[in-house]
């Protein structure tokens, strides 16, 4: 009895100090597998915000060909194509005697040469230094970095056991993804493990014959559909728990994986993060809600700030994500500023690198991550662990607009904005050089829309980190006029002048002081307070149009505007916000349709707004500034049609934004 009692006390006292926050007890199962429990997960932990910068690689059996791209494998079987050709004239027909498994089990091509993704560590007499490579990423300011632990090909790059096609059975006979593991931690960089393993079911292998081996069948991913979605799950499920990867990043056709798999996955990755102490992330380009993961675009990102927080992974090269022979390169510029512009608008970047097969990572692809970590390393203040703006930023390029948008150089007219997050301190990044003594016109901070009372210094960041050079500055309605130094001080891809301010940053207005770009609004039509900008919430479709319909406080009849810099704004959907106001014609015209459209960063879908008086302003087209947005109806009812039509300064062209909670 008195062992019971003591027992009782003993577990009373836990229990107290629980409570108080000393004992962190948990349940043993955090996450279930539905949508309720996982979309509770934070999809975009402080750590990766701060990060900004993570750098991957395709590397593996697709490699050794070293021909047109990372999809050697499926093309290969594809009679015509180069891929073809290629492998039938260097190794042999694909389908009777030089299947793609020679490429891991090693066979010889037609010149006698031995053939097999085998590389070997520095150790063993090989080019292979996984240390050196995790030494690389950190000199080219990358915070996570990884491997793409398996491609679309099905060849698991760790010690699989549910996968007889692994590095370890097979091929280099090393756990290459735990080398990387161990490495990269080392260097004190979070890891990442990528998969791209859906694909290889749902149609990478389309022409391959079907196999009759049930391990060849593995392979090329001809099992039931039952079977690979569970192998789909047992993949990674032996990804966590063999590395405890901080970031999962997954490819496209997951919505082809059964919804109640995916939900496994997430529920057992999450707990597994709560296990280990440590907030992990899961990436994806389709299949998941956009609620616990973090939505990935492929080569590009969004034209304006867009919320919740993302992802895009880019190449260093715009031939192929894997080493080819000949393999073209984008600029170092070109990659900074990319990076730039994407932590603008409230993203990170994923940049991936591609080493040939032996393990070497050419001069050409070292030369560009370095040169992107020398700039890094000076002014990375104004990158790392810093926040998008209200505005992302101004000038003539325009980068983004979705996937598979080419990175671009800006020029010394393109300004992107970042800030600290104590929300005192605003970064304008210059992409190119004023001049020496030049007039740096930061337009978007001009008297009518930006307050600069409590502005206390502007600064150029010097060529070492913490060195800053004060600059006189002036404001007219113009612009904020920062003075650069009379002569050029140091060369760089890039120039920040650091603002700081006593208090918070001041809001940034539309122009009349009116708009807080953190709040949604009503857009209510002059001629007929009772009337707001309404689009039908049951169909939100490119092309559909908006109309006026009396208020009745749906978020189909609220919108956002988000700053896309120079006075513009584009006018998002509080019901959808991946579509906002659209002007229907590339050449307007009066009675062109106003609709709704997915936001590409064209100037048909940004507006200024032109104070017309009594707080009410015209909604000015940025492709045609004659034209605005205009109520079609003299007597306005639910359902009149809006249009873009030359202004005239009558009330129904001129609209009050009235915040909504």
């Amino acid at each position: 009895m008195k062992n019971k009692s003591m027992m009782f006390l003993f577990i009373l006292i836990l229990s107290q100090i629980a409570v108080l926050g000393e004992v962190p007890l948990k349940a043993a199962t955090a996450y279930q597998s539905t949508w309720a429990s996982v979309d509770t997960h934070n999809p975009a932990p402080e750590w990766f915000q701060d990060a900004k910068f993570g750098i991957y690689f395709h590397w593996g059996v697709f490699s050794v060909p070293a021909f047109s791209s990372e999809w050697y494998p499926r093309n290969m079987y594809h009679s015509g194509s180069s891929e073809y050709n290629h492998h039938l004239s260097v190794y042999g027909d694909a389908y009777s005697n030089w299947p793609y498994h020679n490429f891991i089990n090693g066979a010889y091509d037609k010149s006698g040469n031995w053939t097999q993704f085998a590389p070997k560590l520095v150790s063993a007499g090989g080019n292979f230094d996984p240390n050196a490579w995790a030494q690389l990423f950190v000199d080219a300011g990358a915070k996570f970095a990884g491997p793409v632990a398996e491609h679309h090909d099905g060849f698991s790059m760790w010690n699989s056991t549910v996968n007889e096609w692994n590095s370890v059975a097979k091929g280099p006979h090393l756990d290459l993804v735990g080398q990387f593991a161990a490495a990269i931690r080392a260097k004190g960089l979070k890891f990442l493990v990528s998969s791209h393993n859906a694909y290889n079911f749902t149609g990478y292998y389309q022409w391959v014959p079907a196999q009759s081996d049930s391990s060849l069948k593995k392979l090329y991913g001809q099992l039931d559909k039952a079977t690979e979605e569970q192998l789909w799950y047992n993949k990674l499920k032996e990804l966590i728990d063999q590395y405890q990867p901080d970031i999962i990043w997954q490819d496209f056709n997951l919505s082809q994986i059964s919804e109640s798999q995916r939900l496994n996955f997430l529920a057992y990755y999450y707990n597994k993060g709560v296990d280990w102490g440590k907030e992990v992330v899961a990436t994806y380009k389709d299949g998941f809600d956009n609620k616990g993961e973090i939505f990935d675009y492929e080569r590009g990102g969004p034209a304006g700030i867009t919320s919740p927080y993302w992802l895009t992974d880019d190449s260093i090269s715009s031939s192929s994500w894997c080493y080819t022979q000949g393999i073209g390169y984008y600029s170092t510029v070109a990659m900074l500023h990319s990076l730039i512009d994407r932590v603008s608008k409230n993203g990170n970047m994923l940049l991936n690198i591609a080493p040939m097969a032996d393990g070497t990572i050419p001069q050409g692809q070292k030369d560009i991550l370095l040169g992107m970590g020398d700039w890094l390393k000076k002014f990375g203040e104004a990158i790392y662990a810093t926040r998008a703006w209200s505005c992302y930023g101004e000038g003539p390029t325009a980068m983004g607009g979705g996937s598979f948008t080419t990175p671009v150089a800006g020029t010394n007219k393109d300004i992107r904005f970042t800030r600290n997050k104590a929300n005192n301190t605003l970064y304008a990044v210059v992409l190119g050089w004023p001049g020496n003594g030049a007039q740096l016109q930061i337009t978007t901070l001009n008297s009518s829309r930006f307050d600069i009372s409590t502005l206390t210094s502007a600064q150029l960041l010097g060529a070492s980190a913490g060195a800053y050079t004060n600059l006189a500055y002036s404001q007219n309605s113009t612009a904020l006029n920062v003075t650069m130094p009379s002569a050029q001080p140091y060369s760089a891809l890039a120039y920040v002048v650091k603002l700081t301010f006593s208090d918070i940053i001041p809001t940034l207005g539309s122009g009349g002081g009116a708009i807080d770009t953190s709040k949604y609004y009503k857009i209510v039509l002059r001629n007929n307070n009772s009337d707001v900008l309404d689009v039908n919430a049951a169909n939100y479709a490119n092309g559909t149009n908006v109309a006026i319909w009396a208020d009745n406080g749906g978020a189909n009849q609220q919108w956002k505007l988000i700053d896309v810099g120079g006075g513009y704004y584009e006018i998002a959907s509080r019901g959808n916000q991946s579509y906002c106001l659209d002007e229907s014609q590339v050449t307007p015209v009066n009675g062109s349709n106003v609709q709704i459209w997915q936001y590409q960063g064209n100037d048909r879908q940004q507006w200024k707004l032109v104070d017309a008086g009594g707080g009410y302003y015209e909604i000015q087209l940025r492709n045609n500034s004659s034209y605005g947005i205009d109520e079609s109806q003299v007597t306005p009812a639910n359902g009149s049609n809006v249009q873009i039509w030359q202004y005239v300064g009558n009330d129904r062209q001129q609209w009050k934004f009235v915040a909504v909670p």
